[in-house]
């Protein structure tokens, strides 16, 4: 397959349109795929520390080790979308295992009783901070629209010409779109009376820009669509941590943070409105591929006001991604003329690969509290608060600025909330949690609120220790099938079950 590198020239004219407000808030949300005890107990250690996975929450958490201790973290991830679209409902699982955590904490005590920093403590730990494994089917009948206008809300404006002899790697974004529906015979080009020209008038009409539905008139447009994405965010934090006295813990995090994203989708229409003439069905393909890196850092402290109360406070930096987009088309369709068939297929065989970008991601606050009683087990809570119409996209250019806009202007701040606690019986734990983030979007239709429980257990052998979790959340939003023209949208209940193990040694 031939790949096509489209150049930066000034001002980014070709930029990839699929980049949108979804893509932007996918890669700013996490999803607290830590530890098992971490899972279990909803995340909530903010003023806790003493979890590998703590430190992603607040990096002082690492100083409250009394011990080295490294570990890994194996989940078994399960979606279950169940879509509505038109009132026809169908469902879609997905399965998966992963490792999905990584790490190692080594503390060093002051050999002076007197000393007033009396530890130090070094770790690494890596988190996949959201499994994007997914896939989500909608099917069902659209009384009124046809993918048509996807089509044709590029097309229009755009001159008969450019589609006839400018080659599709040389064209921008809406220009392929309107090719593909050209090519498959989606649409035709139309004079201003919305008669067809026929191809052999194309010549002396180059300069056409008008475009009509080849899709017979009548609605019902029977339609499917199926996306399967894949790929991960993840984080890897280096992390340095000191305890000052009894009472004060405080770390930094260095964080480098990786995207590994693809997103395939396979829509499907047919009509049966006039069995003799026009479009009678079409599939088209979109296959994207995002990957790259990011940088942020972390600030915390955890303050030790009693044997049995603890306070902490932590500041995540925005994330600062470098990210590179590759993508690809293909459409088959039918249409017949008095009858007869014709099969089409527009496979330009281009990767397209566009400028790279940085996508600037909210940061967030996070304040905690915990009670711990004795040896016998411990309460948490933590609350974070991110904003994200602050998410930006960059370079500057038309396409970003708006989108960037769009972003202050649909996106909203969220507040979230994760509680735990833990009860001890000798070696084992008992542990629980609950987590609720708002909806990153101003209309909860779009995307709804997130709710999960949690539920573990654990067991130490003393050098080493087994912990257990199973987690499910649940969260609605719309999935539209193309970004305009063709912008209805299926309803999805996405379910998550996830089944977590942890492995962590003591040295």
């Amino acid at each position: 397959m031939k790949k096509l590198f489209i150049a930066l020239l000034g001002c980014i004219t070709f930029v990839l349109q699929a980049q949108e407000i979804q893509d932007a808030v996918r890669y700013a949300q996490d999803n607290l795929t830590g530890t098992a005890r971490f899972r279990a107990m909803g995340g909530a250690f903010g003023a806790l520390g003493g979890d590998l996975s703590s430190t992603g929450i607040n990096p002082a958490g690492s100083a409250v080790f009394n011990t080295n201790q490294a570990g890994f973290t194996i989940t078994s991830f399960n979606h279950r979308n169940n879509a509505s679209f038109s009132n026809n409902p169908t469902r879609q699982n997905d399965n998966n295992f992963d490792l999905n955590q990584l790490g190692a904490v080594f503390v060093f005590e002051s050999a002076d009783k007197n000393a007033k920093w009396k530890k130090l403590a070094f770790g690494i730990n890596y988190d996949q901070t959201h499994n994007l494994d997914n896939r989500t089917f909608a099917a069902g009948i659209n009384p009124t629209n046809s993918v048509a206008n996807y089509f044709l809300s590029y097309a229009n404006g755009i001159p008969l010409g450019d589609l006839i002899n400018v080659p599709f790697g040389n064209m921008t974004f809406a220009e392929q779109q309107a090719f593909l529906g050209f090519e498959g015979y989606v649409i035709n080009p139309v004079f201003s009376n919305g008669s067809v020209i026929s191809p052999e008038n194309y010549n002396q009409n180059l300069g056409n820009t008008l475009y009509g539905s080849n899709v017979p008139a009548g609605g019902n447009y029977f339609q499917e669509n199926f996306v399967n994405s894949s790929g991960f965010n993840g984080k890897l934090n280096f992390n340095f941590a000191a305890q000052y006295e009894d009472f004060l813990f405080l770390g930094a995090n260095l964080n480098a943070h990786f995207i590994d994203f693809r997103r395939y989708q396979n829509f499907f229409e047919s009509n049966t409105n006039d069995p003799s003439n026009g479009l009678q069905r079409v599939r088209m393909e979109n296959d994207l591929y995002t990957y790259g890196n990011g940088f942020s850092f972390q600030l915390g402290a955890i303050a030790k006001l009693s044997e049995e109360l603890r306070i902490g406070a932590a500041y995540q930096s925005p994330t600062w991604y470098r990210l590179n987009d590759e993508f690809t088309q293909t459409l088959i369709s039918e249409d017949r003329v008095n009858g007869q068939s014709f099969n089409n297929v527009v496979d330009p065989r281009i990767i397209n690969i566009y400028p790279a970008y940085t996508l600037q991601t909210p940061g967030n606050f996070t304040g905690s509290i915990a009670y711990i009683f004795g040896t016998k087990g411990l309460l948490s809570f933590d609350y974070s608060r991110k904003d994200y119409s602050n998410t930006q996209f960059r370079p500057g250019s038309s396409y970003f600025n708006d989108l960037n806009n769009q972003m202050t202007n649909i996106l909203t701040a969220t507040n979230e909330y994760r509680i735990g606690g833990e009860y001890r019986i000798k070696e084992w734990s008992l542990r629980g949690g609950y987590r609720f983030e708002d909806s990153p979007y101003k209309d909860r239709l779009v995307v709804g609120s997130l709710t999960s429980y949690s539920a573990g257990f654990g067991y130490n052998f003393g050098a080493t220790r087994l912990d257990m979790a199973y987690n499910y959340s649940q969260r609605e939003f719309n999935q539209g099938f193309f970004s305009q023209g063709l912008t209805d949208a299926a309803r999805i209940n996405n379910v998550q079950n996830n089944i977590v193990l942890t492995l962590l040694f003591n040295f």
